[in-house]
């Protein structure tokens, strides 16, 4: 709520230190004293602040500043130390060469040194005439320089410096009749090097310098060395010499002289009418500042605009740099204008109209301005960053001292902790100044400030986190941390107290909108509450220590349930957190957000405190809920809906016990997970007609199961229930749930437990028994809800009993045995090898011939089909022949019977025309059947002959031994040894043989591996 401040009246960068009056001095006369002409400051390295002033009388004034710059002004003297007199012209210009200790004064076209203390009589420098204009030589550092040419000495120049000049600036080459030398400027050498010009040249000299003692060169005797000479214009009134580069200005306009080839280049010309041509060398940024009229254009050291130009608001007679600033002076007046924007920042006053000329100095890196009138020298101080920008809090301009704060950073004069400081500081004062907003935003600029910072604002002290909150008070600009209830109230008191003040006729501080258009205190709490929710979720990303992301997650929630983000609180409960449930559960607890707490709990591991939550929420899901449910999700039964909400509770819990391993937790809320209340009353119940009912019960049933299952059956628990235990916990009445239970033990857990098996047997055939009398009792009730009774349970017992072998069959046969369930009973009989009772079931109960034939092939015995065939000719129980079933077994498998049996078994009774075909098409296959057998065995028999005889012949085969056979393993004579020979004619003696093995011969092939058939071996008949 400050209000907005124009930044001429705001920001201060100079404050007047001190000053002093020339008249009241006991050193000069008051009768005729002196007129100050020059100005100059300098810097001794024992901090002492020097001031220059030269006169017109040719007097040169030492004036000496307190060495301490942070101390009070009015404790510092700016007192005269002592003159010196130079000549009996007015001196024109000061120029400090601290690094050896002397000042160069231009007089009378003369130059002149003198030692920084004015502890010697002035010394001439040479025989230079005429000199209208001097500036030393700056390097910007980013240009490369180039080399200088000097041509002979102009001055006193002993041997020892010339053996110097030579032996540095290497070998040169004759320039007019003169020894030239190459010298490269770089470094600490440019502060003895100088551009001159007399009359239409210039001059590039070097001083000579002698030995150096505490720093300070000594024994320099005015010699000097010319390193370079060049044509230039007339009338040079003010220089500068940047890099390469010597700008020159004349009443004619400003030029530009190359130091390296000497052309010369107009930047542009004056006007006829013009104020007198200044040059300023902006040291900092290594930029010159060309004076025309009062605009000031900044080019670079090749002469080109390189920002835009400063309008001052009356044409200076001095300029000096200043950090950020470009300092003006005139007319008794001192202005300073931002360098960048050209913006007018503050104005000084420091005499009346009809002063006279001014003059101003500043340092070359220092704090300190100096200007002076005819008789007076004001002296200026740069307040430090961290003033100004203190001074531009107080005053509540927040935008102008984060203006000041970027341009120093991009300045390189502030360091990033300095501006997260600044930072966090506007943004507290803000927050007391109830922009909320804004001030989060400046804390999230800091990099610095910790989120604990913010505790105090949230929760009153003392609690959990007070000792970790930083005893920062910044710059004490702000009260101390209070709760944000508290800065409200003050903050509207505040802007009520403005009011009667601006009724009063007071101007306050506070803004304008805040006065027209004052907010509430709730609207103001909430848009705290927001504000600092933006922050903590932003620091929840930092790297914090485990008390201060405690801090920040439990706060965070206590700022949600503050504004009864219920989504938030929730998402925050149900993430990876850090909250603290004791400060918690309580707070939660009182305001009904249970929903939150119970994710919270499960989420630190809490899952019995968790579930008990969910139970209550399922079993106590208010009507009002109800209605929103309703609401949103546009459904008109209201039962259904809350069917839902409490489905949710119900789900919400079997997911922390799905994680669970602990088994009592688990088996304790299992019941009502999956047996949640569906209706509250009767009432309700009967407001549904019979269809709607049976949906309702249809849809819940399934999901309420459904989570039953998973909880049982979950693989992301540690530990498995113990399998018995689970069993015997389950609700008799949740048969559903048994059975897919026992599925999951038999099916994905591989249990071979008969135990389980004939449970989960017993269990699917009670549920089809179960479902034969609920259609029974349904009776006419459409297909639809019938389904929802029966379902697939009798498939899966058929399956079941047909798979498993690890069930009881005859605990199973004495449930079903009075049912209707012949396929099952079928099934257990043929486990028990009861295959008689099978193929009655199968031929006679369920008149299948086809799978009853099928399991006569299963069996593999001919006289099962006749004992199927008997079975369908004498049924017996008063049931007739099965005639059609008999003709079919027989056409399908009558090759398989006795024709003598068949006949014999066929009733009298049998239709000859049903069974002659039949029974003469299986007395033909009889015939086949044996006529084929002979064939078979007949060429058996003759196979059986050609093999004897093709291994008699191989055995009476005659083989030819000589002495000078050899054995085709060992190579030996065989002579008269005992020797073998195998199918493959391979021969060897009798003790390769053995070695060998009669299977294997030494060409390495197995015979019984790898069989060798010869073409006599094979039948040739």
């Amino acid at each position: 709520m400050a209000k907005k401040l124009e930044p001429s009246k705001s920001r201060i960068v100079l404050e007047p230190y001190n000053d002093f009056d020339l008249s009241q001095s006991p050193l000069l006369s008051p009768s005729h004293p002196p007129s100050i002409s020059s100005l100059a400051i300098s810097t001794l390295p024992d901090s002492r602040t020097l001031i220059y002033a030269g006169t017109d009388s040719g007097s040169l004034l030492l004036l000496s500043l307190n060495p301490n710059p942070d101390s009070a002004p009015s404790s510092c003297n700016l007192e005269l130390l002592r003159s010196v007199t130079v000549g009996d012209s007015a001196v024109q210009s000061i120029h400090v060469v601290s690094h050896i200790g002397r000042i160069m004064v231009v007089s009378d076209g003369c130059l002149y040194l003198i030692d920084s203390l004015l502890m010697q009589p002035a010394q001439k420098l040479g025989l230079l005439k005429g000199v209208c204009a001097i500036a030393r030589r700056v390097l910007s550092g980013t240009t490369k320089s180039g080399t200088l040419q000097f041509s002979g000495a102009g001055g006193v120049e002993s041997d020892s410096m010339s053996r110097r000049l030579f032996k540095r600036l290497g070998a040169g080459i004759k320039s007019n009749g003169v020894n030239v030398r190459d010298s490269e400027m770089n470094g600490d050498d440019t502060d003895c090097v100088f551009a001159i010009v007399t009359g239409k040249k210039i001059m590039l000299i070097e001083l000579g310098i002698g030995s150096k003692v505490g720093g300070i060169e000594k024994d320099i005797d005015g010699s000097y060395v010319i390193l370079k000479e060049m044509p230039c214009i007339e009338g040079v009134i003010t220089m500068v010499w940047l890099d390469d580069s010597v700008i020159v200005g004349s009443v004619g306009g400003y030029s530009l002289i190359s130091c390296i080839t000497g052309q010369s280049a107009l930047i542009f010309s004056l006007p006829d009418v013009s104020s007198t041509p200044y040059l300023k060398l902006l040291v900092k940024s290594h930029k010159v500042l060309l004076l025309v009229d009062n605009v000031g254009i900044v080019v670079d050291a090749y002469g080109q605009p390189v920002s835009g130009s400063l309008v001052f608001r009356r044409t200076p007679d001095s300029i000096a740099e200043l950090s950020l600033y470009v300092v003006a002076a005139r007319d008794g007046k001192t202005e300073l204008y931002h360098k960048k924007s050209g913006a007018f920042v503050q104005g000084l006053s420091f005499g009346g109209t009809g002063v006279g000329r001014s003059v101003i100095a500043n340092e070359l890196h220092g704090r300190f301005v100096a200007v002076a009138t005819a008789s007076k020298v004001i002296c200026y101080r740069e307040m430090s960053p961290g003033d100004q920008i203190k001074d531009l809090l107080r005053k509540k301009n927040f935008v102008e001292a984060i203006s000041l704060v970027e341009e120093l950073e991009g300045e390189g004069d502030m360091s990033k902790e300095m501006i997260s400081f600044v930072h966090a500081q506007v943004g507290f004062l803000l927050l007391f100044d109830l922009q909320f907003e804004k001030a989060v935003d400046h804390f999230l600029l800091s990099e610095t400030m910790q989120p604990s910072e913010i505790f105090p604002f949230i929760m009153r002290d003392p609690n959990r986190w007070s000792l970790l909150v930083p005893r920062n008070r910044y710059w004490g600009l702000h009260p101390p941390p209070s709760h944000i209830e508290d800065v409200v109230e003050d903050g509207l008191l505040a802007i009520q107290r403005a009011i009667f003040l601006r009724k009063a006729g007071i101007e306050t501080a506070i803004d304008d909108e805040f006065l027209l258009n004052t907010p509430s205190a709730a609207e103001l709490l909430e848009s705290a509450f927001k504000n600092i929710i933006r922050y903590l979720q932003v620091s929840r990303d930092k790297d914090l220590s485990p008390p201060v992301r405690e801090g920040v997650d439990t706060l965070l929630m206590f700022l949600y349930r503050s504004l009864n983000c219920i989504n938030d609180m929730e998402k925050l409960a149900s993430s990876e957190n850090s909250c603290v449930v004791e400060e918690l559960e309580d707070l939660l607890e009182e305001s009904g957000h249970l929903r939150t707490l119970a994710f919270l709990y499960a989420n630190k591991g809490m899952s019995s405190k968790a579930v008990a939550i969910w139970r209550v929420l399922a079993r106590n899901y208010s009507s009002d809920l109800w209605k929103e449910s309703v609401k949103e999700n546009d459904l008109g039964d209201t039962s259904a809906t809350v069917v839902c909400g409490r489905r949710t509770a119900a789900a919400e819990a079997s997911k922390i016990l799905e994680e669970s391993s602990d088994q009592d937790l688990v088996l304790q809320h299992l019941g009502w997970v999956c047996d949640y209340p569906i209706f509250e009353c009767l009432t309700d119940m009967l407001r549904l007609s019979l269809h709607r009912l049976l949906y309702v019960y249809s849809q819940v049933s399934e999901v309420d199961q459904d989570l039953a299952v998973q909880v049982l059956t979950s693989d992301r628990r540690t530990y498995q229930l113990i399998p018995d235990e689970v069993v015997a916990a389950i609700d008799p009445r949740k048969v559903e749930v048994l059975q897919r239970y026992l599925q999951w033990l038999i099916d994905d857990q591989g249990s071979n437990d008969s135990q389980f098996h004939t449970l989960y047997a017993v269990s699917l055939a009670k549920s089809v028994l179960e479902a034969f009398e609920s259609e029974n009792f349904i009776g006419n009730v459409d297909n639809r809800v019938r389904l929802i009774f029966e379902g697939p349970v009798r498939e899966k017992l058929q399956m079941f009993l047909h798979a498993s072998d690890l069930y009881d069959p005859e605990e199973i046969l004495d449930l079903i045995e009075e049912s209707e369930l012949w396929l099952e009973k079928a099934i257990l009989f043929r486990k028990l090898g009861q295959e008689t009772l099978v193929l009655q079931i199968l031929a006679l109960k369920l008149e299948d011939s086809e799978a009853a034939e099928q399991y006569c092939a299963e069996l593999g015995r001919p006289d099962a089909y006749m004992q199927l065939l008997d079975m369908y000719l004498d049924p017996q129980n008063g049931k007739g022949p099965m005639f059609k079933a008999a003709v079919r077994l027989l056409h399908n498998h009558g090759e398989s019977l006795d024709p003598l049996q068949v006949l014999e078994r066929l009733s009298p009774d049998m239709p000859l025309q049903l069974a002659s075909e039949t029974i003469l098409r299986m007395l033909r296959a009889r015939l086949h059947h044996h006529r084929q057998g002979q064939v078979v065995h007949n060429i058996s028999r003759a196979l059986d002959v050609d093999m004897r005889l093709a291994r008699l012949e191989e055995r009476a085969r005659h083989v030819q031994i000589s002495d000078e056979s050899l054995c085709d393993s060992c190579h030996a004579r065989l002579g008269t040894k005992l020797f073998a020979m195998y199918p493959d004619d391979s021969v060897v003696c009798y003790k390769c043989f053995h070695r060998q093995g009669e299977s294997t011969s030494v060409t390495g092939r197995n015979f019984k591996l790898d069989i060798l058939f010869k073409p006599g071996w094979l039948v040739s008949r």
